[in-house]
């Protein structure tokens, strides 16, 4: 790959903070978006903005086929079966709630759901407050200290109760990718429905929910170069024919009475209401671009860059790492010593390097480890060998200024 023509391509990574250049290592919140993609954005507004699927004038027909070829894009890339199992949300977190609020009519009292220990809160509460509803009972597969799950474990909990299991691909805490193959298989068997949360490994990894056989895969557009407020939701089509709509309203309708209501065939089932039309065309886009890069490009320079980075910060003394499982992404969650991690990001700023501090939405994990957070650095395709070697040193300075 040449990096130095990528990072060309996002004009962001021009800009100083704080007079200094900007090194954005803030990658698991969101990444950071290509000119092809805000150029995209740019088009749809000044030259063919209009609602869609209801207008018989040019540029809602325009919109429209622009929209639907977004969700065929969606469909090949996560190579699902039909383009009408890929649902259209407003990114991960809507994605699972739809489907948590579809199975509260399916689940009875004394069912049983699993999760994992390693969940960012998007894909603990909703099942917690699925519970709560219906009376179901929720497990959890532990994890050990290496940030791996305790898949022996896993195999003792899952039994003729299990109706779903949920588990994330990768881990946004610590960066541990999750075998999430033998989870579904295992899962299968019982005839228990797996949802796979893809919001972390997507940037990273290229799914094949027909080759993963998963029932429900989730993933948000702005951890793929995209725009925040769009993701997907694939089902496979026997499930999202099970699941009652999650709201109603327009476009969601087959026909509509005072006596009665008839909805409509997939997708518009699960898409009420006007959607996030330059949304979903640029997420379109921002698929486009990543695979002209190409999946296997990426994931081998990223593991580079996790290599360098892990090596150089062990070099800190004091510093410890969470997460070292041998399969993972590329995150580096660390502590130094007592230092509190806001501390440290905080100085790190000031000197142009934007990481992440806190809990991460992953509170159980840090709770796991008995700390109250972690600095974590995160890793894309544009970022260099040379910005980590100015966050080894910008590190240094602000653990020095704080001992």
């Amino acid at each position: 790959m040449n990096v130095d023509k990528i990072r060309e391509d996002f004009p962001i990574l021009k800009r100083t903070v704080h007079g200094k250049p900007l090194i954005y290592f803030d990658n698991a919140a969101t990444s950071q978006t290509p000119q092809i993609v805000i150029d995209t954005i740019v088009d749809y507004y000044s030259n063919y903005n209009a609602n869609i699927h209801r207008g018989v004038h040019t540029l809602s027909q325009e919109a429209t086929d622009k929209y639907e070829e977004a969700r065929i894009k969606i469909q090949h890339h996560f190579n699902a079966k039909n383009a009408f199992e890929i649902i259209l949300t407003s990114g991960t977190t809507h994605s699972i709630n739809m489907v948590a609020s579809g199975f509260s009519s399916l689940l009875k009292k004394g069912d049983e759901i699993i999760v994992s220990a390693l969940e960012h809160h998007s894909n603990i509460v909703p099942w917690q407050m699925l519970c709560e509803k219906t009376g179901a009972i929720l497990k959890v597969i532990p994890m050990n200290l290496e940030g791996s799950l305790q898949m022996d474990v896993y195999h003792n909990l899952v039994n003729e109760k299990t109706k779903l299991v949920f588990c994330n691909h990768v881990s946004n805490a610590l960066g541990t990718v999750n075998p999430i193959e033998e989870i579904i298989e295992k899962a299968h068997q019982f005839g228990a429905a797996v949802l796979i949360d893809g919001a972390q490994a997507t940037p990273h990894i290229k799914p094949d929910v027909q080759a993963l056989d998963v029932d429900f895969y989730v993933a948000s557009a702005h951890k793929l170069c995209g725009p925040t407020g769009v993701g997907l939701l694939y089902g496979k089509e026997e499930w999202l024919q099970k699941l009652p709509p999650y709201q109603g309203g327009g476009e969601m309708i087959a026909t509509v009475s005072f006596e009665k209501t008839t909805y409509a065939g997939l997708p518009h089932k699960f898409e009420a209401g006007t959607p996030n039309i330059c949304g979903g065309i640029a997420f379109g886009a921002a698929l486009d671009y990543m695979n002209s890069i190409g999946f296997d490009n990426i994931a081998t320079y990223e593991e580079e860059l996790l290599h360098y980075g892990t090596s150089e910060l062990l070099k800190i003394e004091g510093l410890k790492i969470y997460g070292t499982t041998a399969e993972k992404t590329a995150v580096i969650s660390f502590n130094v010593g007592k230092i509190h991690p806001y501390d440290i990001g905080a100085i790190l700023d000031k000197l142009g390097v934007a990481v992440r501090t806190g809990h991460h939405c992953a509170q159980p994990i840090m709770d796991f480890y008995k700390i109250p957070g972690t600095i974590r650095a995160s890793f894309s395709f544009y970022n260099t060998k040379e910005e980590i070697a100015i966050f080894i040193t910008a590190l240094k300075k602000a653990v020095l200024m704080l001992s």
